[in-house]
């Protein structure tokens, strides 16, 4: 095995800091389409239910 270049731990460390801001950004994304589905799944839902009472 050969010895580690002085640029593999920036390079691995940018990497790092890359992906995690990348999966944060995927979920983020994820969840806001699910909480828009949702509410607007409420909203259709809810004026009928008031329009019985």
């Amino acid at each position: 095995m050969s010895s580690p270049q002085p640029g593999d731990k920036s390079a691995g460390f940018t990497g790092l800091i890359l992906g995690a801001i990348a999966l944060f950004v995927i979920l983020f994304g994820i969840v806001r389409i699910t909480n828009a589905h949702y509410n607007a799944e409420e909203r259709e839902g809810k004026p009928a239910a008031e329009a019985a009472k």
